[in-house]
């Protein structure tokens, strides 16, 4: 049965969409069956997947409001590897319709109980907020995954984010746990990030990746042409980058 991870920071542009797709992409690369849920409704994943958003029938919507399966939501893009739940606009509603469901916390959980069998990771690419949604995914991950930029805010947003987690874990999850943070857009000519860098190691020590995410061009040109980057450019530094956390990633699972 599939482990499922939440891909989440509460501070927006630090790579957590771009993380999400490209991870989901590494892992089917090396002959892994997974599936991305869009649960921001931004529907940045969706479109990086090349989903038409305006063309979605179902979506990760239905799905935590409980109106569609899971499986009914779910599309395998071309060109891709993996399958993706998408979103839209819509889901931006389930943020206050929530609030009046019972069980509220766990309609995701209970959503992707069937579906689980069928994969061997399941990724959630969270809004950057610490919302209902955000919660629904940390109550159905066994792990969370937070990409982090090496900058001067980093480690304040980051506190909150772990006072959450730990909250889920004390209330409604008690299996979940950090897997890891990975550093993104990270350029070693920076001498604050690589301060910040020394920070997230002397602090988290093994929590923390050894696989730093880079700068790249081509990692940020790819959303716009619907593919991961390793269908974009494999051999650019992005898409080398995503393999080699995919790889660490996955030992660390199997080690587990």
């Amino acid at each position: 049965m599939g482990n499922i991870f939440a891909v989440t920071n509460q501070k927006g542009g630090v790579g957590k969409t771009t993380t999400a797709v490209n991870l989901a992409a590494s892992l089917a690369e090396s002959g892994k069956k997974v599936l991305l849920i869009d649960l921001d409704p931004q529907g940045n994943a969706s479109t990086g997947c090349g989903v038409d958003k305006s063309a979605i029938t179902t979506s990760s919507y239905d799905v935590i409001m409980a109106e569609a399966k899971a499986i009914d939501a779910i599309v395998r893009p071309e060109e891709l590897s993996f399958d993706v739940m998408p979103t839209n606009t819509d889901l931006t509603a389930a943020e206050v319709q929530l609030l009046d469901v019972k069980l509220r916390e766990h309609r995701l959980r209970i959503a992707l109980e069937s579906t689980r069998e069928k994969y061997d990771f399941i990724l959630i690419d969270c809004p950057p907020s610490l919302s209902m949604l955000t919660v629904n995914a940390l109550v159905a991950s066994k792990g969370v995954i937070i990409p982090i930029q090496c900058e001067y805010y980093a480690l304040e947003g980051l506190s909150s984010l772990l006072k959450t987690i730990e909250r889920v874990k004390q209330r409604a999850n008690p299996a979940l746990e950090v897997t890891g943070l990975i550093r993104t857009m990270f350029d070693a000519r920076n001498n604050l990030a690589n301060q910040v860098s020394r920070q997230l190691i002397n602090h988290f020590e093994k929590k923390v990746f050894h696989s730093i995410i880079p700068r790249n061009v081509r990692l940020a040109e790819s959303p716009s042409h619907g593919v991961p980057v390793i269908s974009y450019d494999r051999t650019s530094r992005g898409s080398v980058a995503y393999m080699a956390m995919a790889s660490e990633f996955m030992r660390r699972e199997k080690n587990n």
